[in-house]
């Protein structure tokens, strides 16, 4: 059920590509242990096992593996009684699929929102998927949209914004490109589009649009919050791993400009 709340407390986890899948989980469970008091903690795209592509190859996708990762993961958020947005993959009818799995502060599992805009470098790596949904997430509606689809795809925000969202997350990964620029202040105007996204993504929904990067040096973006009228609440320092955290006033997420779209 959906409460009225007037502060939510939200971590992001701005984490190291993980070692292997078994690291992806302990840190993790770090990660979720630090972030008690948080109401809820986001980590990057795919961060359990690790994203395919971009340079990256974790071991071929294992069910089992990602069952019991998931299992081990929602404990800690039990156990920390802090609520989760887990970049993940699954298995659909022997495609692998990116995803996000919302777990609750109790431990129990929400759902999955699959990515269903995939990059064209994602092309036979991951399957697109169908459908978007949200979650109610300690009384408050939350959304999530994986990189691509949040960047480039704006209806995906507004799908959850429309349908109830007050903060939609957007776990992603950016990665160093060699002779691009490298920028240290946010939305820098030297640099890609990406982050002006984030802060569009935000005032064109009048809700709070949080993102989330793996702690890469060099990278284009970084982890960061855009409040309802696009202004940037915080962000972290590039390539530095560690929480983002912020209070976001929930009284501003009116979703005003959403609810108005007569699309």
């Amino acid at each position: 059920m959906i409460q009225s709340q007037a502060l939510m407390r939200i971590a992001l986890a701005n984490l190291p590509y993980p070692s292997s899948p078994a690291d992806s989980v302990a840190r993790a469970v770090a990660a979720i242990a630090g972030a008690r008091g948080a109401q809820i903690v986001c980590f990057p795209e795919c961060y359990v096992p690790g994203y395919r592509g971009l340079g990256h190859a974790p071991p071929p996708p294992d069910p089992g593996f990602l069952e019991e990762a998931w299992t081990t993961i929602a404990n800690a958020a039990r156990d920390a009684g802090v609520a989760v947005v887990l970049g993940t993959e699954r298995v659909v009818d022997g495609r692998v699929r990116a995803t996000a799995l919302v777990i609750d502060a109790t431990g129990e599992r929400l759902g999955f929102q699959d990515k269903v805009q995939i990059d064209p470098s994602e092309e036979g790596i991951y399957a697109p998927a169908d459908g978007r949904r949200v979650f109610v997430v300690g009384g408050v509606a939350i959304g999530v949209v994986i990189c691509h689809e949040g960047w480039r795809y704006p209806e995906t925000v507004r799908y959850a914004a429309r349908h109830g969202a007050q903060v939609v997350f957007h776990p992603h990964l950016t990665e160093a490109e060699a002779g691009a620029f490298r920028p240290t202040t946010f939305a820098d105007p030297r640099n890609t589009f990406h982050e002006k996204a984030a802060l569009c993504r935000a005032a064109e929904n009048t809700i709070f649009f949080a993102t989330t990067n793996y702690a890469v040096t060099g990278s284009g973006t970084t982890s960061a919050i855009a409040d309802p009228d696009g202004r940037l609440v915080a962000y972290q320092p590039y390539g530095e791993a560690g929480l983002l955290v912020a209070d976001l006033d929930l009284a501003q997420a009116t979703r005003l400009l959403a609810t108005r779209c007569r699309s």
